[in-house]
């Protein structure tokens, strides 16, 4: 399942920036596309009262991965995993935040834009040059929960499942 959500996350970002391309993020000295993947960045600092949602860095999408299934009834074993992919935003300082619902509007629609089309190939980056496989990788459509207000940051996520066919040596 690896190589799909690499594959799902390398096309967010590029499609991220092809939307937006302003949409960045400095992350260990480097400014990257402001996506992110939960699992391979180091642990956000979280306080207590960040209940329900955990504090993402604003204006920023966060992939975290949850429920993984396997359906091995198939001709090729199918694995779907839950991407949720959470952002906040907390306007802009020009405006004094008073934007965010504005900016929160905006990151709705960029994320519904990443998400289409539902497929992008299947990648291994693990090898160099990075290798073509055969099958795609599929999702559902997104899934959006209501946003929540915490002082001065909107935050929200979305739900997609990601499919991918397991292929020889996966």
């Amino acid at each position: 399942m690896q190589n799909a959500k690499d594959s799902f996350y390398v096309a967010m970002r590029t499609r991220l920036s092809a939307i937006n391309p302003e949409r960045t993020i400095l992350l260990r000295s480097a400014v990257r596309p402001g996506i992110l993947v939960e699992e391979a960045e180091a642990p956000f600092a979280q306080p207590a009262s960040a209940a329900p949602f955990p504090l993402v860095p604003p204006n920023v999408f966060v992939l975290r991965w949850l429920a993984l299934a396997v359906d091995m009834d198939l001709p090729l074993t199918m694995v779907a995993a839950e991407c949720e992919i959470l952002y906040s935003t907390l306007g802009t300082q020009s405006f004094g935040g008073l934007d965010r619902g504005r900016a929160m509007s905006e990151m709705d629609q960029e994320l519904l834009a990443m998400l289409a089309p539902f497929q992008t190939p299947k990648v291994n980056y693990t090898v160099q040059p990075a290798a073509t496989m055969l099958t795609q990788v599929f999702w559902d459509e997104p899934v959006y929960t209501p946003m929540v207000m915490l002082r001065d940051r909107l935050t929200r996520s979305a739900r997609v499942i990601v499919y991918s066919y397991q292929e020889a040596g996966e």
